[in-house]
């Protein structure tokens, strides 16, 4: 197998080839992924799936049960053979979600920590580290520590210096979770600029459907332990495998139990699909599907109800309205429409989706059921 390296001296071998198995009281994690230079994957799936522990498992900070994790050629840890790579041999670079930069640090030698580890004299590093803060847009604040910085700083700091250590994998837990809209977005570019250049592997352990669609070349999705889907951002939000990941994507997400094509809801409204199957189901729409009018239709539309609006908020360039019709459904209008129809919360209104916009699931969620709509 060839090795290459970088102009910036890190080893991107073969690419990650892991199977990792960690076994708790109750939780088993056991998952199987590869990745090659240049990959970004967001890892995502509800509250105890393995993300976080899949994490650990490939900085080295958690051991494996059973499995293997080779980067290229060499064999970071084999329970089987008793290899095991420590934490700081590996060349990994992890932002956690508390970040834990050094309190009694300045910004400026947390980040050149790195490659004093790695050796380089203490002036390489800092210039180094001076380097990495003035990417990310917080150069000025090199003298301050932790303490002295603010949320957004603190991250970009502690992305800096997992940057600066040159590392083969990076591994970013919910990074930009804790940041307002605002920050995040920003950060979010300058992120997606690097990532762009990066040969190594990034792993991207998020909760927002924007870092997973943005940032990722795939999308790898956890649910109890295993790894359920595993595709490219536009797929995985077309054809979900799971509701978590259904709702991550703004997919309205409605139950009830199907009868040839008409599905009833909780509270009796009933729901036409293009799809025939007997049993529950978990039936699928987006926003965008949902059409919002003061009166009922008299268009193609066969499923309407009766709603009160229970929020508008802007999202994105669209509108987008909260309904209690059909118990609970997300509607994406324009601006135009949301002002001239007086779109507010309390209204009355109808909500309209046509039954081929649906996707139908059996109530195992990850079943299909024998027959599906054609796809638009």
């Amino acid at each position: 197998m060839t090795t290459h390296r970088t102009s910036a001296g890190h080893d991107t071998g073969g690419g990650l080839h892991a199977r990792v198995r960690v076994e708790r009281p109750g939780h088993v994690l056991d998952v199987t992924l590869d990745a090659g230079p240049g990959e970004v994957l967001a890892v995502v799936g509800p509250n105890g799936s393995g993300k976080t522990t899949l994490l650990r498992c490939l900085a080295g900070l958690q051991r494996l049960h059973g499995g293997r994790l080779t980067w290229g050629d060499r064999v970071w840890e084999d329970p089987g053979s008793r290899v095991r790579v420590t934490a700081a041999e590996r060349q990994v670079g992890l932002v956690p979600q508390d970040l834990r930069l050094f309190p009694h640090l300045t910004a400026l030698d947390n980040v050149a920590f790195g490659p004093r580890c790695r050796g380089e004299r203490p002036a390489a590093a800092r210039r180094r580290a001076r380097e990495w803060l003035e990417v990310l847009g917080v150069g000025e604040l090199s003298g301050r520590r932790p303490d002295q910085l603010s949320g957004g700083q603190a991250q970009r700091v502690a992305i800096a210096r997992a940057l600066a250590a040159e590392p083969s994998l990076l591994l970013l837990d919910e990074p930009l979770a804790a940041l307002d809209p605002g920050v995040a977005m920003t950060l979010r570019l300058e992120l997606a600029r690097h990532l762009a250049a990066y040969d190594g592997v990034t792993l991207l352990v998020t909760h927002d459907a924007v870092d997973a669609l943005t940032l990722a070349h795939r999308v790898v999705v956890l649910d109890e332990g295993r790894v359920v889907q595993d595709g490219a951002p536009a797929e995985v939000a077309r054809r979900p495998a799971t509701e978590h990941v259904a709702r991550l994507v703004g997919l309205n997400v409605l139950r009830g139990r199907s009868r040839g094509t008409l599905v009833t809801l909780p509270g009796e409204a009933v729901l036409a699909t293009a799809t025939e199957h007997d049993g529950p189901v978990v039936v699928t729409f987006p926003p965008t599907a949902v059409t919002v009018a003061l009166e009922p239709s008299a268009g193609s539309a066969r499923n309407q109800w009766p709603g009160r609006i229970v929020s508008v908020a802007p999202h994105g360039l669209a509108v987008r309205v909260h309904l209690d019709a059909a118990g609970g459904v997300l509607a994406d209008v324009t601006a135009e429409s949301a002002g001239r129809l007086g779109l507010t919360p309390g209204r009355e209104v109808w909500a309209a989706v046509k039954a081929t916009e649906t996707t139908v699931r059996a109530e195992s969620f990850g079943t299909m059921p024998t027959h599906r709509p054609p796809l638009p």
